[in-house]
């Protein structure tokens, strides 16, 4: 999917929501747990339900892995419902991944050529060799440049003599691997005006931001300091959207969720568009 397609999504569906399906076992209705399988019986119901209000979903793959090969198949098998029901939505493969060469070139053949998702999370601090790998194929990556968690502090806010904080080197640094046409970045919602930061070193590109809802984060915020011509934002919630409701009109209160922040991104789209 092309950065110009992601937009037009955005602009047809008025909405610039991404689904995360951090789907935990402990966490889905029981009443699914009578289902072949419960994880992908919870996607589906979640995906058919907020669909029309999202432009994109986020499967962490942390929730399937922990799961082994059962949750493998459960992630492998939304991907492709994904993909089949709904082929217009971005599906991001919130992996994290990043190692030397070889062994980052086998985890983007995992994603790209076998489970075939749009885009992958990759971690950039093993520098330029760890990332090319991803960048081979036809999809996205989207580097982590700084996040939403109180750690981010420990690190990507370090500056070095010249007073150029790690974040933004990642930034910088990165724009020499691909364009904005196939690389965007991490930067979590709780940053507030840390967005103006970002542009300035990142002013064409898109923000995956992860944080809004249950973390905090403001979504009035990030559209303020955060937002460009093209929107250049797919702001990311999970737990807020999907736990929603323990009951079985678990996907029924999902969809509620959903449009309650489809309708507020419409007004921020029609203000900073």
């Amino acid at each position: 999917m092309t950065k110009q397609e992601i937009f037009d999504n955005i602009k047809r569906k008025r909405s610039f929501l991404c689904v995360g399906l951090d789907t935990d076992i402990k966490k889905i209705p029981p009443h699914l747990y009578e289902e072949d399988d419960p994880i992908f019986a919870f996607n589906k119901a979640i995906i058919d339900a907020t669909a029309p209000y999202c432009v994109a979903y986020k499967p962490n793959l942390a929730f399937y892995e922990s799961l082994g090969v059962s949750g493998i198949s459960a992630f492998e098998k939304t991907v492709a419902y994904i993909r089949k029901q709904y082929p217009d939505q971005f599906i991001i493969a919130d992996a994290k991944r990043g190692d030397i060469g070889n062994t980052s070139a086998m985890y983007a053949r995992t994603f790209f050529e076998h489970t075939k998702v749009d885009a992958i999370t990759v971690a950039p601090y093993m520098g330029e060799d760890s990332v090319k790998p991803f960048l081979a194929y036809n999809g996205w990556v989207i580097l982590l440049a700084l996040t939403s968690n109180r750690g981010a502090l420990d690190f990507q806010m370090t500056e070095d003599a010249d007073g150029v904080r790690l974040f933004e080197k990642v930034l910088i640094k990165s724009q020499e691997w691909a364009s904005d046409e196939q690389m965007m970045y991490v930067v979590g919602a709780t940053q507030g005006h840390m967005f103006l930061e970002v542009r300035k070193h990142v002013p064409n590109h898109f923000l995956l931001v992860p944080g809004v809802g249950a973390q905090g984060g403001s979504l009035e915020e990030v559209c303020r300091y955060g937002m460009n011509e093209q929107c250049g934002l797919l702001v990311n919630s999970s737990r807020a959207i999907i736990y929603a409701d323990a009951t079985e009109t678990f996907a029924k209160s999902a969809a509620c969720e959903a449009k309650k922040i489809q309708q507020e991104m419409e007004r921020y789209l029609k203000s900073f568009c």
